[in-house]
Order: structure tokens, then C-alpha cells, then sequence
């Protein structure tokens, strides 16, 4: 039956964390809200609990008990019988083992384990939970002219949720900004982008093949929407990054090609690149996953040094000076 009153229920979404005090998202002192799901498979990803579209079971060993002192996840909770010992009894190894390939993400046994060793990330929360939560920190943004960034995963895969957050946070008189890579449909970010006041975006490659080997799918939408966003919205503000990954992207080539890319918009304000970290690389192995990089190392300071006097030379100084920051996307 539809519904008479033509009354629209507020959307809800999928957040995977909400961050306060941070300074590297966007101008000033932020909050930073982060969306579940993404549609890149980046190999260097520091957030891989942000990927999958729905809360997903994570496990760390280092939390468990074991069978011995504990074993509640092990009394038939798991309707897949994913949870396992290796070793039971006497044996010192009795702590639980997750057969990931049967794991369906229930979160069954999340409410099974004292420890807190299993649990989930993803919680559905309705907007002004999360505007109520942001808004603790509006004292800081005042003094920094900071305010709230939806990061991910990719938060434009939630477009409802996302352009209904940053509204009620413009409503709230909160300064607005997302981190993103675009690889969404152009609708979603025209749901998006009218509200907000900065957007963060990655330049993670230029060469489509090299982006598909890296990320999962070449950059052909990607640079299509950037191009659109550019276009549409002149008034926003547009940060690009580059998550620089020694041997993937650290070359002049690729910040040469990036640069032709947006020095044609006025509204491209600032060029930075994010030397690569490896966080996040611990989450890996609670999800079940093999992190790829383990043999990659930041870059070093001699190539940061080349690479940000060619942006420099062709932003000038103040189109950097949030580049200087070391973080990783």
C-alpha cells in the first residue's frame, strides 16, 4: 500500500566509522564519516574493511581466549559452522580459526564473544544520528573552518545517504567536504556534488591499462565525471590527490599527465600527493585477505622532493601546501 500522506522516510546508510579531530580530509579541524563500499580493488587499500556494500565479519586472534576459557562461538552459533580450533584441550593453540570461504557475515557470533575478538564493521545509522555525533565537534570547526567529510570506501555509493547528510550538515551550518574517487554512475554525483563546499578526489594513474592492473577497472568514467564535475559545479572547490606508490605511479610521466589534466579548471585549487603508507596492512589478516604490497616501501624523500617542484612549478607554491602532509589514501 503507498503511502498516503506522501510522507518520505530519511534515508539510512552503512557507516564504517566516525572519526573526530582530523586534519588531513579538507580544510581545518574535521569529522570524518566513512561510508561502506567502494568500486576499486586498489592493492595498496588502507581501509580494506570499507570495500564490501555490507557489514562484514572481522576476526582478531590476538583478543581470543580460546576453547578452554571460553569456546561460547564454538556452541553451534554459526549456522555455516565457519569457527574451528585447531587445537582444543591441553594444547596451547585452542584459540579460534574462521573458515572464511563459509563465513556468510552474519555477525552471529559477534554477540557470542565476551572478548570482543569477533566483530563487525558496517552499522546502519539514520542521517541525524550521524549529523548529532558530528555537530559534538562544531566548537572546532568554528576556530579552524573546518567541518564534516564523508570518506569510504567510496561514499557516492550511497548517493541518497550522502547528499542527504551533507544537506542536513549545510542545514546545521557545518562546512561540507567528500573524499572520492568518482568511479560512481554521473547521476550519483549529481545527487552528491550541489552539496557540497570541497571535494577530495584521487588521480591514482593516467594510463587506463595501469589503472586496471592497479585498481580494478580502468579510469575511462572516471576521468569522464571528473571532467563533467569540473564543468558543472565551478564553484566548488576540487583537491586532487595522488596516493603515490613507489614503482606503480612515482614517475614524472604520470604527475606530468595529471597536471595537463586539470590545469585547465580554475576551480582545481591544490595538486597533493600522499605518500604511501602501509596501514591498514593488520586489517588484512583480520578479514581473511592477503595483503599484496607487503614488498613496497614509501617513496623516498629525494622523489617526493623531484616530483612536488614539478607541481610546484606549475600550481605555485600555495597550490601544494597541503601536500606537504605524509598520509596515505
Amino acid at each position: 500500500m503507498g503511502n498516503q500522506s506522501g510522507y518520505q522516510k530519511a534515508p539510512t546508510g552503512l557507516v564504517l566509522n566516525i572519526q573526530h579531530f582530523c586534519t588531513h580530509d579538507g580544510p581545518g579541524i574535521r569529522t570524518t564519516v566513512f561510508l561502506k563500499g567502494c568500486s576499486l580493488r586498489c592493492k595498496w587499500c588502507s581501509n580494506p574493511e570499507s570495500i564490501h556494500p555490507k557489514p562484514e565479519l572481522a576476526y582478531n586472534p590476538g583478543k581470543c581466549i580460546g576453547e578452554k576459557q571460553c569456546g561460547l562461538c564454538l556452541k553451534n552459533i554459526c549456522p555455516e559452522s565457519a569457527i574451528y580450533v585447531v587445537g582444543s584441550g591441553d594444547r596451547a593453540d585452542d584459540k579460534v580459526r574462521i573458515n572464511w570461504d563459509l563465513c556468510t557475515n552474519c555477525g552471529k557470533c559477534v554477540e557470542a564473544c565476551p572478548p570482543q575478538a569477533l566483530y563487525l564493521f558496517g552499522k546502519e545509522m539514520t542521517v541525524d544520528e550521524v549529523l548529532d555525533e558530528v555537530e559534538q565537534d562544531s566548537t572546532f570547526y568554528r576556530e579552524s573552518g573546518g567541518g564534516m567529510t564523508l570518506s569510504g570506501g567510496e561514499c557516492q555509493l550511497q548517493p541518497d545517504f550522502a547528499a542527504a547528510l551533507l544537506a542536513g550538515a549545510h542545514k546545521r551550518g557545518i562546512n561540507t567536504a567528500i573524499e572520492t574517487a568518482s568511479n560512481v554512475p554521473w547521476d550519483f554525483m549529481a545527487k552528491v556534488l550541489p552539496h557540497v563546499d570541497t571535494v577530495l578526489h584521487d588521480i591514482k594513474l593516467t594510463d587506463p591499462e595501469r589503472h586496471r592492473k592497479w585498481t580494478g577497472v580502468d579510469n575511462t568514467r572516471i576521468r569522464a565525471n571528473l571532467k563533467r564535475a569540473y564543468e558543472t559545479f565551478p564553484d566548488k572547490k576540487f583537491i586532487v590527490r595522488t596516493p603515490l606508490i613507489p614503482g606503480v605511479n612515482d614517475d614524472e610521466e604520470h604527475i606530468r599527465a595529471t597536471l595537463a589534466f586539470i590545469k585547465p579548471y580554475k576551480n582545481v585549487v591544490q595538486y597533493e600527493l600522499l605518500p604511501y603508507m602501509r596501514f591498514g596492512e593488520s586489517k588484512y589478516g583480520f578479514l581473511g585477505r592477503i595483503y599484496e604490497m607487503q614488498d613496497f616501501n614509501p617513496p623516498t624523500p629525494e622523489t617526493l622532493k623531484q616530483l612536488r617542484a614539478i607541481i610546484d612549478e606549475a600550481f605555485g607554491r600555495a597550490g601544494t601546501e597541503r601536500g606537504k602532509s605524509d598520509a596515505s589514501s
